[in-house]
């Protein structure tokens, strides 16, 4: 059995083993597979495959149709699964199986160094001592930025699934009043469950967990952003597209919102001309919440598991069948 794995760098760039996949077929692995200028080359590469592992690189209808009828099933190394065409997928019976559950503790504790990192401005202070600042100060200390304390704070949580809740325990730890607005979770011991505007004006800090919507896309706009507190923070680890960013580096640059954390942005990698890039008080970090070892060990073997249980003729976490 041929296996092949499109774009496997980011997922393991040499820490991790692909023993397991191996352990089940002919396996090859790609660093990253080109598709800007057309898919011919996923198709060859792809091609007499009956097993295609992707993460980033998109599966049409049309790679679909110039793979059959070899192409059996399809692995995706993430929890969304956009860059596949299920539905063209689901016409073949073709199962595409997904990783929903790997990233919970990592993407959450991001979520608090990015915040953390917006209250103390610890890696700015630190620049500053080794550039001889301390040295210089007549002072025993200084800071360069206002300080901020968590507890007694307000957490507001929009998305209150897996991440969201695991978010939310964090918060609470740091004493953190917590809320939360989600269309169809219930709410739990940690969080208040309360309307999307009553979240918008109590909170101090924003976080985003909600899933990529039609009815989510943009979320966070001109008019959400004003109806929230003066000198909220927002941290988004969930998808750019939740966030109007031209509407968000206009509250950046007035002071509405006193900082933003962003591990996502609307198009990735960054472009040159987000606005977003020239607000001194947005950190952006490049996509890496989920990416400790220890989270993509767990990708790593639920992907395997999965395609194992495909295998044994009991495929799980299919997103299209």
């Amino acid at each position: 059995m041929k296996i092949v794995i499109l774009d496997g760098y980011t997922e393991n760039p040499g820490d991790l083993s692909w023993g397991g996949f191996e352990a089940l077929g002919e396996l090859t692995v790609y660093d990253r597979t080109p598709f800007a200028d057309g898919t011919q080359e996923i198709m060859r590469r792809a091609k007499g495959a009956e097993i295609v592992i992707t993460n980033k690189t998109p599966i049409s209808a049309e790679t679909l149709a110039a793979l059959a009828p070899e192409l059996r099933y399809i692995g995706v190394l993430a929890t969304g699964y956009n860059v596949v065409d299920v539905a063209a997928a689901a016409a073949r019976g073709i199962p595409v199986c997904n990783i929903p559950t790997y990233g919970t503790t990592a993407v959450a504790q991001f979520v608090m160094a990015l915040l953390l990192e917006l209250c103390h401005h610890v890696g700015d202070h630190s620049r500053t001592v080794r550039q001889g600042d301390w040295s210089r100060c007549p002072d025993f200390c200084y800071w360069n930025t206002p300080l901020v304390e968590l507890a007694g704070k307000t957490f507001g949580v929009i998305g209150y699934g897996r991440i969201g809740r695991a978010a939310a325990k964090l918060a609470a730890a740091f004493g953190m009043e917590v809320l939360a607005y989600d269309a169809f979770a219930a709410g739990d011991g940690t969080a208040r469950m309360v309307t999307l505007d009553e979240l918008l004006a109590q909170s101090d800090v924003i976080s985003l967990h909600c899933p990529l919507f039609p009815e989510t896309r943009g979320i966070i706009n001109r008019d959400t952003i004003a109806k929230m507190k003066d000198g909220v923070l927002l941290i988004n680890t969930s998808r750019g597209p939740l966030v109007a960013e031209e509407d968000l580096a206009e509250a950046l640059a007035s002071g509405k919102v006193a900082g933003a954390g962003l591990d996502v942005l609307s198009v990735e990698p960054a472009r040159a001309d987000n606005p977003l890039l020239k607000q001194q008080n947005c950190l952006i970090t490049p996509h890496i919440a989920w990416a400790p070892k220890e989270s993509r060990q767990r990708l790593m073997d639920i992907a395997v598991a999965n395609l194992r249980a495909f295998l044994d003729g009991a495929p799980q976490n299919v997103v299209n069948l």
